[in-house]
């Protein structure tokens, strides 16, 4: 009786081994794959916003270059230098006030 079964467990187990698959063939042989993509990441950690607390020290003012420097036009009559009652085109013609009258000079 012990041959018998140890005759059926080796049966049974040479079957088995004799039975089992191989080395599994598993390499894409090209196609086309219809799906979502597949994809493997780590989990995403959102992390609350941290604010900071304003600058101890503050940076300085900028420095600008003054504007150039403007000198309005002047009435030269002669002898005489006055400031413009009203507009005039650079060398129109132009009148200063004197004690003896007004006297005509150019813009300049």
């Amino acid at each position: 009786m012990r041959k018998l079964l140890f005759g059926t467990v080796a049966a049974a187990l040479a079957a088995g081994l004799l039975l089992t698959p191989g080395k599994a063939q598993a390499w894409w042989r090209g196609g086309i794959y219809f799906g979502p993509p597949v994809v493997i990441a780590p989990p995403v950690v959102v992390a609350p916003p941290i604010y900071a607390p304003p600058p101890v020290v503050y940076a300085p003012a900028p420095v600008y270059a003054p504007p150039p420097a403007y000198s309005a036009p002047a009435c030269y009559a002669g002898p005489y230098v006055c400031p413009l009652d009203r507009p005039a085109p650079i060398n129109g013609s132009c009148t200063c006030a004197t004690n003896n009258g007004r006297v005509f000079g150019l813009v300049h």
